[in-house]
Parts: structure tokens; sequence; C-alpha cells
């Protein structure tokens, strides 16, 4: 399906092309390269071209049908993507070459149809963070200096990394002997960490960031661009070494030692449609062994009381405590966390913890931390600092620690991209925000909530949103929510969030189109999301057949390719349970 507000649904994508650069194997689909491997090792996850509206949302290419030269090890791809949204029209041609000796070389060649502004437009390449995090790299600047860095071990808070940018070249050694050489032309390139967003990846991309966007696109403007890979080194095979291969897929023998984790405590989100829970409704939630359930409540809206009504109301009738999300008006907040003082003294109900956020900011500042607790420390329950975004966010503007009980913020897996192949990847990147939060935050328990399959909203958007056409789903909506890729995908998130060790996750919501089930009323646009009346999502079965248990203890698995099959396992009282969540439209065995 394509992204909400994208038009019709689109046929599903044909299976990728296998192809060979000389040692390189590569798959070639959707207009992409991804995967390039070196005896198993994948030295580049990905080169594709992109086109960023000025609200940094990716504008989808319909490709014309590619021409593929195969000559077994080497090739040939050429085809066009037009992409349509709004004001923008934009229209590129690829030539992608491989070459006997493992070189490849991508052309983008585009044109404006029309005027619009961009904050970014060509080619991207995706470094996989398995090969490279923490690896030494060489950087090539534009003025032709050479500078040996690593690609950073922890989340980098540094947009671009640190020493990555003004880029005409990047290096970085994927064998003993072998280098992966990039080279830059058509624009100036620099490194993103985009763990930060949960993709498992660095970014180089074009356009630095320190120039002024959004840039106007007069109809009729040229752009091209070049990537060009090359291997260079004294260690250069010649043929796949299956041996090299077993070991870079993690098959040599080795066994990881057993370890335990207690399981995250699981919570959902209340229902952003606004309506009441029916008890059919809160029948079926009882099912999930749900530890909270989270609420909003924004302090500088008149009918706040109402909201927290509602969610006290739910809460007692799912018999879980309230995860309660304060929202301060922009300024002062004062009167208002007063009077949320005498709204949750007058109707008690019991208090999971409080998610402490200002209006306007990117994260939690110290004075709205402490003002919270003035009005709010009667309750008992942890006053956590954070944000309402991604990690990006929490890891540019870090809150205070002194005074926070916990540190919070959410997880999507779709800033950047929405295909399947791109999504199946972000659960592996989440212990790497859990293990850099506890870096900058050491002994503060950690949470994550909410986790939802669509960003809620544009956290960086340069202007108003536009409005949703008739018809479309909302941004925030994504009929994979009622798939079995959203049940493997959610089970691969529990997975990696416990034994990333985080303290608590709210996941989705109860009912909608954006929860875990239909409501009782239905879609109310079954055309774009063709659920039914009180449907179980498969990802209710996946949260429940972990929660439903009761607790126990999470045992660390690997899986030698993850990004077909995650596994998750849990011991409780001498028994275990594995669970497997195949991330492919493929039989694995």
């Amino acid at each position: 399906c394509p992204p909400p507000g994208q038009g019709a649904a689109r046929p599903p994508p044909a299976a990728p092309r296998r192809l060979r650069a000389g040692p390189l194997r590569v798959h070639f689909g959707e207009g992409d390269l991804r995967h390039l491997r070196l005896e198993g090792r994948e030295v580049i996850r990905r080169i594709y071209g992109a086109v960023r509206d000025r609200n940094w949302d990716t504008v989808p290419g319909v490709l014309s049908a590619p021409r593929i030269e195969d000559g077994g090890g080497s090739f040939r791809v050429t085809f066009s993507s037009e992409h349509r949204l709004r004001e923008v029209h934009f229209v590129w041609q690829a030539e992608i070459t491989g070459r006997t000796e493992g070189g490849i070389r991508f052309v983008f060649d585009g044109e404006a149809r029309s005027t619009f502004l961009r904050n970014r437009i060509g080619l991207c390449v995706l470094h996989p963070i398995p090969g490279c995090a923490g690896v030494p790299c060489r950087a090539r600047g534009v003025d032709g200096a050479e500078r040996v860095l690593c690609f950073p071990e922890h989340v980098a808070a540094e947009q671009p990394v640190a020493g990555l940018h003004d880029l005409a070249g990047l290096a970085h050694e994927v064998a003993p002997g072998v280098w992966a050489e990039l080279s830059f032309e058509g624009d100036v390139f620099e490194t993103e960490d985009q763990r930060n967003w949960i993709d498992a990846s660095f970014k180089t991309y074009s356009t630095p960031l320190r120039l002024p966007f959004p840039v106007e696109v007069p109809a009729g403007t040229r752009i091209r661009q070049v990537v060009q890979l090359r291997l260079v080194g004294p260690g250069m095979p010649t043929t796949d070494a299956s041996a090299g291969a077993r070991a870079a897929a993690g098959q040599d023998g080795a066994e990881a030692p057993v370890e335990g984790r207690p399981l995250a405590e699981i919570g959902l989100g209340m229902a952003s449609h606004g309506g009441p829970l029916t008890p059919r409704e809160i029948e079926k939630l009882a099912r999930l062994g749900l530890r909270h359930l989270r609420a909003d409540v924004r302090l500088a809206r008149p009918d706040w009381p109402a909201a927290l009504d509602a969610a006290q109301d739910q809460s007692r009738a799912l018999g879980v405590p309230l995860e309660l999300a304060v929202h301060l008006p922009a300024a002062g907040g004062a009167l208002e966390l007063a009077a949320l003082a005498d709204g949750l003294r007058r109707r008690r109900g019991g208090l999971a913890r409080l998610l402490v956020l200002r209006a306007g900011a990117k994260s939690t500042p110290a004075a709205a931390l402490r003002l919270a607790r003035t009005h709010l420390g009667f309750t008992e329950a942890p006053l956590g600092a954070g944000t309402d975004a991604d990690f990006y966010q929490l890891n540019q503007f870090r809150p205070p620690q002194a005074g926070a009980d916990f540190i919070h913020w959410t997880m999507n897996p779709q800033v950047h991209a929405f295909d399947l192949a791109s999504l199946r990847e972000t659960p592996a990147a989440i212990p790497a925000q859990l293990a850099s939060a506890r870096e900058h935050f050491p002994r503060r328990p950690l949470v994550v909530s909410p986790v939802t399959l669509r960003p809620r909203f544009n956290a960086v958007a340069t202007g108003p949103e536009p409005p949703v056409p008739p018809g479309e789903l909302p941004p925030a909506v994504d009929p994979r929510q009622l798939s079995l890729f959203g049940a493997a995908w959610t089970l691969a998130v529990l997975k990696h969030l416990s034994e990333g060790g985080a303290e608590s996750a709210t996941l989705f919501e109860t009912t909608g189109w954006r929860g875990v089930m239909e409501t009782e009323q239905g879609s109310p646009l079954p055309d774009r999301f063709p659920s039914s009346p009180g449907q179980l999502f498969p990802l209710f079965h996946a949260i429940g057949a972990v929660n439903g248990l009761g607790g126990g203890e999470v045992i660390v698995t690997r899986s030698s390719d993850p990004l077909r099959v995650e596994s998750f396992a849990l011991t409780q009282k001498g028994w275990a349970c594995l669970w497997l969540a195949n991330l492919t439209g493929e039989r694995q065995a």
C-alpha cells in the first residue's frame, strides 16, 4: 500500500532481482540497490534516489518498466521515476552499472516539471549498522583533504556526524585488506546517524543541513548526481567464499551466552478517535494482561478535564493504572497544574507514571519538571522527563536528569521510508537507542511511549500540514496496522525493547485504525482500511501471546538473518516459550 494520502493502492512490488558485479551480490527492486554483499558481509545497505518536500515528507516515485541487462558477473539497469504529490512534480532517469571487478555506478539525472519547495532531492547511500558502527572510515572532503575517523558506536546527537560532512568520498573496511570506497558527484554530501529514528543505518546524502531550507525549485531545474562504489585492497576476493558467508551471517558455530532480562511492562494508548470502550471491547482487551493505559492531557486546551475523566473511566474499566502524559502550556502552567491536581484528588485512580511535557518544547525543560513535581508530587507517581517525538529530539535536546524519575521518548519506523523492506530493518536499531539513552542518563529507567506504525505528527515540519483529501487515510494511519506483517514487526519490537532493557513500553492504541482491534462500528473508510467491526488485528495476538503470560524473564536470542526471521524467547517457572516472526512474504526454513 502507498503511504496515506498518496492515491490509490498500487500492485505489490515484484520480487527483487538478484544481480552480480564481480564478487559483489546485489538486489535491485523498486528503483533501489539493496544489500550489496561481499562474501556474505553486507557492504552497503541501500543506494536510492529521494525527493523530500518542504516538510521532509518523502514523495514516492512511480517507476517505468526497468530495463535490466544481466551479464552474469556484470549488469546495466535503466529506468525512469516520476514523483508527484500536491505541488511537487519531479522526474529522474537512472542508469546503474555493475562491473566485473566489483564496481557499481549509480547515475541520477532529473528535472523539475513544476515549481515547488524542497528540502532535499538526490541520491542517498545507507551504511549498515552491523558492519559500520564503531568501524574506522576514511572521509575525503570536497577540498581533497582526507580524514581518518570512526562511525559512531552510540547514536550520534550531532547531525551530520562529526567529521562526516562536506564529503566527496567515504570509505570503510569491509574485510581484512578490503575497503569499500564511495565517491560522490553533483553536490556536497554528508552523513547522519539514522538510528535516531530507528533506521538501522547511517545515511550519506546530498545537500548539507547547514544550508537554508526549504528552497524553491523552479520548473525546468535539472539535478544530476553520481555515486560510485569500488572495492580496493590486497585482500580482494575473486569468487564467493562460503566460509566467509557463514561467518558473516553468524553461522560459524559460536553460541551466544544465555542471558536474562525482565519483560518490559506493556500498555496501550487511549484511542485517538475519542470514543468510549464498549463492554465487549473491554472484555477482549482484558486478555492482553496490560500493565497501564496511556492518556494525554493537554492543559492548554479547555476540554482537558473531559479528557482526564474519560481516561480515568477507561483505566478503571480495564483495571490498569494510567500512564498520564501531562502537556503543560507553552508558558506558565501553575494554575493549570493546580486544577489538574484537584481533578486527580477528586477522582482517585491508580497512576503508573507521569510524563511531563511542555507545548512547543523539543523535550522537558527543567522548570516544567520542577513545576510538575510541586503540584503533582502528592500522587507519589514517578515523574519523567523526555520528548513526545523521536529519540532524535531527546538526543539533540537532552532533558534534565536531576529531578527525573525516568526518561521517555517515542518510536515509529516511518520517518524516512515506508516500504516493507525498510520497515523490517527498524527493530534491530532499538537496542542502540536504549544503550545510548543509558549512556546519557545512567541509572534512570527508560520508558518508550508510544510505539506507533506511523508518525503521530511531523516533528520537523517547516510549514502547516496539508488537509487530508476526502476519502484518504489520515497521515498517522497505515492499513498495515491490520496485517500479518504488523504482527511480525510488533513481536520484533517487543523482543528488542525487552532485550535492550526498556522498563516500560506503550504500543499503539486500544481500538480503531491506530489500535490493536477495530471498533464495533467498523472502519470509517473500509475501502482504504478494510477491517471488520470488532476485528482483532494480528498484532493483538502478538502482544497477547507475550504479555498474557503474566511476566517472566526474556532470554536473549540471536537470528542468523534478522531481516528475514526474528526470535523472541521467554521463560517462567521452569518452562520456556519461543516465538518466531517471519518479516518477509516468503516461507522461511
